[in-house]
């Protein structure tokens, strides 16, 4: 059925003054014969045929012409005729039409409507544009397939394309069509040539009759409307039609200290020198009336609530940039009255006085009472009225803010509430998902059947559902659909599922000693160990149970080889959130002389193997908060030496170290995002423990052998690692942590244990010193310290801001600044003493490859007089995970 945009009334009487007069002498001319002309004469319409189409239903053309065999109709002036031309005129799919008699029989007529059809589009070419800018346009044109060519659809083609050249800071673009008939087609082709002309920039913003609120405010509040970057010694034309600006001259500035301000600097200086250089200062018509709607808001939330833009134009004085003026009328400055609460009874006044906290006599400002009210979103982050009503169930709460009265300057509000029932969770349905298992995301929900509503649940709920790694956060929302007939709730958890496993390959080469070496790593986020022996539900893995597999095998041939395996059940039973991990790690170093390509290689002669394993169970807490997690782990680790000589181990050249440990760890996550968190913390405070071999023996460790007193190494080692983000403006992400280490030793006759110290400096990655069990922890901008330590401190500041989001690939960039040092025992421990580094860094998470970074650090106390940048400053690498 066609459904097209009628005629314009106008269009159709002009055109029926010229196609009607047509019609009416084909009914009633020489062609039918001696037919009568008396008016009341009526025919009947036996048959209606149609001729001239080519694309178009014929039968579809005589139900849209509204004639019919049978009905009865005047050869001269007859309106049915009149409305059906004007019918199929109207579809806009024709260029001429024409109703003739072409056989009449006594009282009876057959009719034929002749039509020419509007041609069909064929190729669209653009003219005068680049090839991407071609492209962009097509895609907004959105043309399909077997459409008409009318008025219509190029005046809607013209519109879009200056649309879009006008968002672009081309407002004299000018667009023309030609249509090329093609003979030896059925279709029209259309050529678009395009003018752009030339790129129009805003030169100066001058605003007038601000006296209360600075320019540069109101300036910056306008963020689609913004002035070009300049450096010049001529000062930029900013004389506003309205009358004068706020005083700019030298004295004025000196005589109100001006130079003690950077606001009231940067605007004197600015029609010589603007500094925003990323501004593309073009002009947009709808971006300027939202950019007004902006610095009314400005003085709105100032107390300014009669403020408004009396005028404005838009011109340009020297005929290729433009001038934006504006005059505003402050008003008077209004403060709040007294406020009052009606309808509550849940909450008395005085507590929803403590959470409005607006007093009498605070500078009005409408946003921020509707935003403490919850009626729109807080920019502070602080408890609303709103959400504490939803907390607890109400979430058929609503709030009214209405003017009582106005006293001079004073405004006092009535606030009515009303509270309706509490809404009860009926039914929790889960969308979206198609290879994780219902269960594995139910289980993460605070928000169950048969339990009250609340918001913070909904908001916990995606949290928990964000930090599993395989469900999108970007693309998670909750469809809550509140029932008023029963006041219960139903959510339904729309979900997006993302690649989360990763397959990591690496290789390189290390001279002829050591030749070829390489690392593959598999890391699986979502797998299910109990459909491993089930073909069917393998995609391509077994996978739907959110469990975790990681292995990972690293080989040089002869010299080198480590493998490790770690599998972690998140819900232990599947009834609560304890995990359990099972891990395993061999690991074999060669010292050996010889070389891999001569042949006389011997791997067996002189190496390190360390073999081990652990399990962990890990338990949610409930208080302080269920955000901790306390976990319980059991490890043991055996080194074997044989010939294998190393700084740290002195004369202990061959022999066994065993090293079992109990680690004791205490955990709070609130993060919202696992790979770009925008706020929440992360808090981990470890201690590990080795049984006091030395405390319940009687030995004589002061003469003991190295290989003696390591044989049970002993040692007790604590880790505090914290994070902080808080979003600073948009996605700009403020990150701050600080981590702690320390280990000591029970016997101070047998010393600090060679095992298990602190490796600080490089890229976190480098060296074999995780083989004896150091923790390796990065310092960007500086080489591995010479020495390896029992105590170390570490700080970061970051900024950090996101390029790309999408499930396919995270990207962010990001400015650090770092403090670290680290020290061999406690005596020397300095707090103040740091090595300083800032630089940059990028980030790219791939889902099939993990996490891929590079940092370029700039290690400040490492310069010396005479040294250039590279001697200070390095790159570091990161493959598969984020070093500490």
């Amino acid at each position: 059925m066609l459904n097209l945009k009628g005629w314009k009334i106008a269009a159709f009487v002009a055109i029926s003054h010229i196609i009607v007069p047509q019609v009416q002498a084909q009914l009633g001319g020489k062609k039918t014969g001696q037919l009568s002309m008396q008016k009341d004469d009526r025919f009947e319409i036996v048959d209606i045929t149609v001729t001239g189409t080519q694309f178009l239903d014929p039968d579809l053309l005589k139900i849209v012409s509204g004639l019919h065999k049978g009905d009865k109709i005047e050869l001269e002036n007859d309106a049915a005729i009149t409305t059906a031309m004007k019918k199929l005129w109207e579809q806009k799919l024709i260029e001429n039409v024409r109703i003739d008699v072409i056989k009449q029989e006594d009282k009876r007529v057959w009719l034929n409507i002749t039509i020419v059809e509007r041609p069909k589009l064929g190729s669209v070419s653009i003219r005068g544009v680049r090839s991407t800018q071609e492209t962009e346009i097509k895609n907004k044109l959105k043309l399909g397939e077997n459409r008409m060519i009318t008025e219509a659809l190029k005046l809607d083609m013209q519109e879009t394309i200056k649309k879009y050249f006008i968002e672009k800071g081309f407002n004299n673009v000018s667009v023309t069509m030609e249509e090329k008939k093609d003979p030896n087609k059925a279709f029209t082709d259309l050529v678009i040539y395009i003018n752009k002309g030339q790129k129009i920039k805003i030169n100066n913003v001058n605003i007038v009759g601000n006296e209360e609120v600075s320019t540069s405010r109101l300036r910056r509040a306008m963020k689609g409307t913004k002035e070009g970057p300049r450096l010049s010694r001529v000062p930029a034309y900013n004389t506003s039609v309205y009358g004068s600006e706020e005083d700019r001259s030298f004295k004025t500035y000196v005589r109100n200290w001006g130079f003690l301000s950077p606001t009231k600097t940067l605007n004197i200086l600015n029609p010589y020198f603007r500094y925003n250089f990323f501004s593309g200062a073009k002009y947009s018509a709808a971006k300027f009336e939202e950019d007004k709607e902006s610095i009314i808001n400005v003085y709105n939330n100032l107390g300014f609530r009669d403020a408004q833009i009396v005028a404005d134009t838009v011109y340009s004085p020297d005929g290729r940039n433009i001038n934006i003026d504006l005059k505003v009328a402050e008003g008077r400055k209004y403060y709040f009255g007294d406020i009052e609460y009606r309808g509550n009874t849940v909450y008395s006044d005085s507590l929803i006085q403590r959470i409005v906290n607006i007093k009498k006599g605070d500078v009005y400002n409408r946003q921020k009472l509707e935003s403490r009210l919850g009626l729109q979103m807080n920019p502070e982050g602080t408890v609303d009225l709103s959400g504490m009503y939803l907390d607890n169930g109400y979430l058929f709460f609503r709030a009214t803010a209405q003017e009582k009265n106005i006293v001079n300057d004073t405004i006092h509000y009535v606030v009515n509430l009303t509270e309706g029932p509490v809404a009860i969770i009926k039914h929790v349905d889960i969308s979206g998902n198609l290879k994780t298992n219902d269960h594995v995301i139910r289980r993460e929900l605070y928000t169950l059947p048969g339990s009250k509503f609340s918001r913070s649940d909904v908001i916990r709920s995606i949290r928990q559902l964000s930090v599993l790694g395989f469900i999108d956060p970007e693309k998670l929302h909750p469809d809550i659909k509140p029932n008023m007939t029963d006041y219960t709730v139903d959510i339904d958890y729309q979900v997006a599922e993302k690649s989360s496993d990763q397959f990591e390959v690496s290789a390189g080469y290390q001279g002829s000693r050591i030749g070829f070496f390489g690392s593959v790593g598999l890391v699986f986020n979502n797998f299910s160990i109990r459909n491993i022996a089930k073909p069917k539900y393998w995609d391509p893995l077994p996978s739907g149970d959110g469990q975790k597999l990681s292995i990972r095998w690293q080989s040089s041939g002869l010299f080198f080889n480590s493998g490790n395996l770690t599998f972690t059940e998140p819900w232990l039973g599947g009834k609560k959130p304890n995990s359990l991990t099972v891990s395993g790690v061999w690991t074999r170093l060669s010292n050996a002389t010889g070389s891999l390509w001569s042949g006389n290689a011997d791997a067996s002669a002189s190496y390190i193997k360390n073999i081990g394993g652990g399990v962990t169970f890990g338990k949610r807490l409930k208080w302080p908060d269920d955000y901790f997690v306390f976990s319980v782990g059991l490890n043991y680790q055996n080194y074997f030496l044989k010939d294998y000589a190393l700084s740290s181990l002195g004369e202990f050249t061959n022999g066994s170290a065993n090293n079992l440990h109990l680690k004791l760890t205490l955990s709070r996550s609130s993060l919202d995002h696992n790979l770009f968190p925008r706020s929440g913390s992360n808090i981990t405070f470890s201690a590990q423990l080795t049984p006091p071999y030395s405390m319940l023996s009687e030995k004589d460790y002061s003469g003991m052998s190295t290989k003696e007193k390591y044989k049970w190494i002993e040692y007790h080692k604590y880790r505090f690692n914290a994070e902080w983000y808080q979003k600073i403006y948009g996605n700009l992400i403020l990150k701050i942590s600080a981590k702690y280490g320390l280990l000591a030793s029970y016997n101070k006759d047998l010393g600090l244990s060679p095992f298990e110290r602190f490796q600080l400096g490089g890229d976190g990655l480098s060296g074999m010193q995780f083989i004896v069990g150091k923790d390796i922890i990065s310092h960007r901008g500086y080489e591995i310290y010479e020495q390896d330590a029992t105590i170390f401190n570490k700080y970061s500041v970051e900024l950090r801001y996101p390029f790309s989001m999408a499930p396919t690939a995270t990207i962010f960039g990001l400015v650090f600044a770092d403090g670290a040092y680290a020290w061999q025992n406690a005596k020397q421990y300095n707090p103040l003493q740091l090595n300083r580094s800032v630089g940059a860094g990028l980030r790219l998470y791939l889902p099939m490859f993990g996490l891929m970074g590079l940092d370029y650090g700039i290690g400040i106390d490492r310069y010396t007089p005479g040294m250039s940048l590279s001697q200070y400053a390095r790159f570091s690498f990161m493959l598969g995970f984020e070093p500490e």
